[in-house]
């Protein structure tokens, strides 16, 4: 009998590659035994109403895209009771989710992971009554991802982030913010604040040291408090790029439930895309939520 699969892709994810290499991907899915599915993302949201429509009859649900179609995908699976396993294949122009999970950024070898790897758990975040996978962010440069053009990242890849980020400079402000994470508390003006986890965001490796776990029911928590003038600026960015060194304005903390209070709304980013403006946050780590298909040895070379 054989297994069911529901493939939701979205041609316009970074330089629209899927189109040259989807022969070759259902190629792999059937030969491994599976009933394909397929769903083409027509707008914002479309990947999230149709796994929660057909997902649920499925084994295995796979997305391709950039993190905001995994987002979609993962959310529409949260609601259900048994939540089928999810495989990814990264397509974006950044690909964190897939760089933390060292998920391959080839589509081929993604999609033979898929098949032939394990399933294994992974945390998922709850902000309020919407979901993230890998980070929840508010402040400067974070909402870079969403407000780039598609049509300049398509060009440019990821270094239309960094002509983004420039453009942003003269909108920097400091937020006041009011904390609670695990019981502890914090009040100050912050500059950045991110709750991920990932070893990967924004294609920078490391803002969170090393040996961070997916699985672990905690987040990685980042605050950068506001320098007082710019000489503390290079502290602060070698704090964040380089690792060892250390500023004082630069915290670092694991959490599993985390409360923001702000004096007014504030724009939050979820996996690279834009997640509202908000004045109270709640931010859940749902431990081990979903599975998702990874490799656990390196796939041999195909003939």
């Amino acid at each position: 009998m054989d297994k069911k699969m529901l493939f939701v892709f979205n041609p316009q994810s970074g330089k629209s590659q899927i189109r040259t290499k989807l022969m070759d991907i259902l190629d792999i899915f059937v030969k491994a035994g599976y009933h394909v599915e397929i769903h083409v993302t027509q707008r914002a949201l479309d990947a999230r109403r149709v796994v929660e429509e057909r997902g649920g009859s499925m084994d295995l649900i796979v997305g391709s895209g950039g993190d905001g179609t995994l987002n979609e995908i993962v959310s529409g699976v949260m609601g259900m009771e048994r939540r089928p396993k999810i495989g990814y294949i990264p397509a974006g122009t950044t690909n964190d989710f897939a760089a933390s999970h060292r998920i391959p950024r080839n589509m081929i070898k993604a999609a033979e992971a898929i098949v032939l790897g394990t399933a294994r758990p992974v945390d998922v975040g709850r902000f309020n009554e919407r979901y993230f996978t890998y980070v929840a962010a508010f402040g400067a440069f974070t909402d870079v991802p969403y407000k780039t053009p598609r049509e300049l990242k398509a060009m440019l890849g990821h270094p239309a982030y960094i002509i983004e980020a420039v453009k942003s400079l003269g909108g920097v402000r400091a937020r006041h913010i009011v904390m609670e994470a695990d019981g502890a508390s914090y009040e100050g003006d912050v500059l950045v604040g991110m709750v991920s986890n990932a070893n990967q965001i924004a294609g920078f490796k490391g803002l969170n040291g090393k040996n961070v776990r997916m699985d672990d029911g905690k987040f990685e928590v980042l605050l950068v408090e506001n320098p007082q003038n710019i000489i503390q600026f290079p502290d602060v960015v070698a704090s964040l790029l380089q690792n060892g060194h250390q500023s004082r304005l630069v915290k670092h903390f694991t959490a599993s439930r985390i409360k923001f209070r702000f004096d007014a709304p504030v724009e939050w980013v979820l996996d690279g895309e834009f997640g509202g403006k908000r004045k109270e946050v709640v931010i859940d780590d749902i431990f081990r939520a979903v599975q998702i298909m990874k490799m656990t040895h390196t796939l041999p070379k195909r003939s």
